[in-house]
């Protein structure tokens, strides 16, 4: 047996020493920039440790609990790692681990250098509220570490907090934060009243027996609450809003691992506090999972801030997971144990790569940011001889985000594809339709994708400087690279080694239906991806790396057989007749998305303006000045009304603060008489 508790406790005992030494510079050591690594120390020591418990705890198979009374009534601090949180807790390790490297040289710039201990020390709590999210066994307990890593989150987010943009998002992420919340604390309360206890081991099964529509109640009001923390449309205004002006390696942890605790708590809900779901209840999952991926990868094309562009995919991606979960319950509803361990798996296996793929691409934009001091990729080009290394780990972030072989993100997509397929002939009514319908539009979904990644790499990494920093980058620190490698590898692993990770997953299916799914889809002596019993369809990885090598070589071996005797002959490239070619020849990143933009503009309503400057003749202008936008359809339809009604209903009951004390009075003493008669009715 591991030494899972003093492991976990340990991990824990890091993260505070992070907190405490982090507090402590802030207000002895005002410029602590020689210790900024230490902190960074701190976060990782601590990743390795929970990693290490995370393991140990996966390997167990089964719950370990302990528990710490508070001596507060209803209040008791227990952890449980049980498969289920150990497996969030092993992603929140290795993307905790790439991330603290990273911020060793990462915090020596930008906003972080301004208050470097001080911002440690909130990246350690930030690290240590998401671990006991992961391992909260009771909801009090859950909901007092969810509002600690939702604070830590916002002063993170809030770093450069002298700009506007950044006050704004972390306004709006906080303002959903505590809507959020709210609903969570309503479901919760729901679950727990005819459980009589607010431990997890008590709510298992809890949310099928309430009674009338309480059950059905609760599960939506955790779900939308789960949901905003995740970035559902349409609850995910504050993600394109809050990721980009963090500063970039909290911008990773939160795409990569915060935004996964509203994943860890549908988990939660969806197969432990419930049992077999209604049919509407997977289908309402599934649908939002679709449009939630399919429009975020739309917006994200229209997007030519880097840093927002990647936040948009995070919705994407997030869609995908929850096309993972939706599958997975309806499975379950229709009695079909085998697809619905299929389905959950291919959603638990997305959820920890695409918190990896994802870590890296922002990782790989902060340090784009450093050197070039813009996320706008009309800005940028030409880098890829200025930052190679930069260029190569996010190269293949966005191979792996767009759902390619061999890398990771093929992996968890094809589970998904495969779980989707099953469902046609395993499902009757409406399900049967809309199981290959969602199909069709993943496989949109990932088209678009790629389509993106080649616009975001291709407009930042290749042909010319468009602007004298891009000219004047340079690569960046050795720690940096090695943040990026570390996750780079991650995603080349699970990729070609997808097979023997995935016997990982048979305890969480275990204890969700009751069947060890993980190791029935590997075949071949470990060599083939099967879809299992429940589908039809194998994959090899690793023979399809093979083959993409032999392929790359082939070219070569012609080369050295046919061609290396002939002359060579250098010429300048091919230029449309001009004189030479500079950066306004280039292709841009808005020329790139207008086909897009011009086939979904039901969607994105486009509006441009084009002001032209004429010296002479209106036939010879001298300059064109050319805007281009989409409307932003849920904050211009959804938000602005909302928030414009809750202003008018505000200003009609300000009488009632009346600034007379003698009316406050009056007030208390009509809610005691009120409070008193409903006292004596019941």
């Amino acid at each position: 047996m591991w030494p899972l508790r003093e492991l976990y406790s340990a991990g824990l005992g890091a993260f505070a020493l992070g907190i405490a030494g982090g507090i402590a510079a802030h207000f002895g050591l005002r410029s602590a920039q020689r210790i900024s690594s230490l902190f960074s120390v701190f976060a990782l020591i601590g990743s390795l440790l929970e990693g290490a418990a995370a393991v140990g705890g996966l390997r167990s198979g089964g719950a370990i609990l302990w528990a710490v009374p508070s001596g507060v009534p209803y209040l008791t601090y227990v952890v449980r790692l049980d498969a289920l949180s150990s497996f969030f807790v092993l992603t929140l390790a290795l993307v905790g681990a790439g991330v603290a490297v990273y911020s060793a040289g990462y915090g020596k710039h930008g906003a972080a250098a301004k208050n470097p201990a001080l911002f440690g020390a909130l990246l350690n709590l930030l690290l240590a509220a998401i671990t006991l999210v992961f391992t909260a066994g009771d909801v009090m307990f859950f909901l007092i570490a969810w509002e600690a890593m939702v604070a830590a989150a916002y002063f993170l987010v809030v770093t450069d907090h002298e700009q506007a943009e950044s006050r704004n998002g972390g306004m709006l992420y906080i303002l959903m934060s505590r809507a959020g919340t709210g609903m969570l604390f309503v479901g919760f309360l729901l679950l727990a009243a005819p459980a009589g206890s607010t431990d997890f081991r008590a709510l298992h099964f809890t949310g099928q027996h309430l009674p009338g529509g309480f059950g059905s109640l609760a599960f939506l009001l955790l779900f939308l609450g789960f949901g905003v923390k995740a970035g559902i449309i349409p609850l995910h205004i504050w993600l394109p809003a809050a990721h980009p002006v963090a500063p970039s390696n909290i911008s990773a942890l939160m795409s990569g691992i915060m935004i996964k605790a509203g994943i860890y708590g549908m988990a939660r809900v969806f197969f432990d506090f419930y049992g077999a779901l209604p049919v509407w209840a997977g289908m309402i999952v599934l649908l939002v999972g679709v449009i939630s991926a399919l429009l975020g990868v739309l917006y994200a094309l229209m997007e030519h801030d880097l840093k927002r562009l990647l936040a948009y995919h995070s919705i994407e991606n997030i869609g995908i997971i929850l096309m993972g979960f939706g599958a997975a319950m309806l499975f379950r509803s229709y009695g079909h144990p085998d697809l619905a361990a299929l389905a959950l798996i291919a959603g638990l296996f997305h959820t920890l790569n695409h918190a990896i793929f994802k870590s890296l691409l922002f990782l790989g934009a902060g340090s784009v940011l450093h050197a070039t001091h813009t996320r706008n990729m009309e800005e940028m080009g030409g880098l890829i001889r200025r930052m190679p290394a930069t260029a190569l780990y996010f190269l293949i972030g966005a191979v792996a985000i767009s759902g390619l072989p061999p890398l990771n993100g093929f992996v968890s997509e094809w589970l998904t594809y495969q779980a989707l397929l099953g469902g046609f002939g395993a499902t009757t009514e409406i399900a049967r339709v809309a199981f290959p319908i969602a199909g069709a539009l993943l496989a949109l979904t990932a088209a678009l994708a790629a389509a993106c990644f080649v616009k975001a790499f291709g407009i930042a990494f290749l042909a010319l400087p468009r602007s004298a920093s891009a000219a004047q980058a340079r690569e960046t620190a050795p720690a940096m690279r090695a943040g990026m490698a570390m996750l780079a590898l991650c995603c080349v692993l699970l990729g070609l080694g997808a097979t023997w990770f995935l016997p990982v997953f048979d305890p969480i299916t275990n204890q969700a239906f009751g069947i060890a799914a993980g190791h029935r889809l590997v075949s071949g002596n470990g060599a083939i991806l099967s879809a299992g019993s429940a589908a039809s369809g194998t994959v090899s990885t690793l023979m399809l790396a093979v083959t993409l090598v032999a392929l790359s070589a082939l070219p070569l071996i012609i080369w050295l057989i046919w061609g290396r005797r002939g002359r060579s002959v250098t010429g300048p490239t091919w230029d449309c007749g001009l004189p030479g070619l500079t950066s306004e020849n280039e292709y841009t990143a808005t020329a790139f998305s207008k086909p897009l933009r011009m086939i979904f503009s039901v969607l994105f309503r486009p509006r441009r303006e084009i002001q032209a400057e004429y010296e002479i003749s209106p036939y010879y202008p001298k300059a064109i000045h050319f805007e281009s936008e989409i409307e932003p359809t849920f904050e211009k339809n959804v938000y602005e009304p909302l928030k414009d009604g809750i202003l008018r209903v505000a200003r009609r009951v300000r009488w009632i603060q009346a600034g007379s004390l003698h009316a406050y009075l009056a007030y208390i003493f009509v809610t005691l008489i009120l409070l008193l008669l409903f006292a004596v009715r019941g």
